[in-house]
């Protein structure tokens, strides 16, 4: 089996795992991802093959769907592989990947150290903001059950992996606690540049919202 015929098998399997979902960590999330990455990676000296494996497995186990697990991600990537008999070498380097993808806190330091992983990364961020960030945004908060948003709660800058698992605070505090951090934690110039956009439409859909919070009821 080719290389094409092995991303195209994965490619399938993962859009049947999550055509369904419902958090904003769906197929079309992961598609759009996958997309990206791949445009990235064309102004890049680097394994496309990789990218491209770990884009479409970034999200196959994520830790906040496996109580806080962030192994399991790159434990059920490497099974799914294994499948498909790729070398030991590119499953370590998706594997490494997808332990080191997600974002821990404000205050963590992110680890990411391959240029594939740190593509991926962009990718995966730049699907967190803008007009669809805003949109999975609010559907995550819906599928978790927390409000839009509460003035007496402020966000935190959360400075361990740990507390920033256990957040439970309303979806608008999110923004200032990820979102309208991202821009600055880009890795590529592609990814800044991409994100310097989506970052502006956040701000300006925030000023809307709080606009609309902090008026008056109309008269009628």
């Amino acid at each position: 089996m080719d290389k094409n015929e092995v991303i195209s098998g994965i490619k399938s399997k993962i859009e049947q795992q999550f055509i369904h979902e419902s958090s904003g960590h769906d197929w079309w999330h992961i598609y759009r991802v996958w997309k990206l990455a791949k445009k990235i990676a064309k102004s890049e000296a680097v394994d496309q093959y990789v990218v491209e494996l770990a884009a479409l497995l970034h999200d196959i186990a994520d830790w906040k769907f496996n109580d806080g697990d962030d192994k399991a991600g790159g434990i059920a990537a490497r099974a799914l592989m294994e499948e498909y008999t790729i070398d030991e070498e590119t499953i370590a380097k998706v594997v490494d990947i997808i332990d080191h993808v997600s974002y821990k806190g404000a205050g963590v330091h992110d680890e990411m150290k391959s240029l594939e992983g740190q593509i991926v990364q962009d990718a995966d961020r730049l699907d967190a903001i803008g007009a669809i960030g805003i949109a999975r945004t609010f559907a995550y908060g819906g599928f978790k059950g927390r409000p839009l948003y509460d003035p007496s709660i402020v966000p935190v800058m959360h400075h361990s992996f740990e507390a920033y698992k256990k957040n439970v605070a309303p979806t608008i505090n999110h923004f200032y606690e990820k979102l309208l951090l991202l821009k600055d934690r880009m890795n590529t110039k592609t990814g800044k540049k991409i994100a310097s956009q989506r970052h502006e439409f956040m701000l300006s859909y925030l000023k809307q919202f709080f606009d609309e919070w902090d008026s008056e009821p109309q008269k009628t």
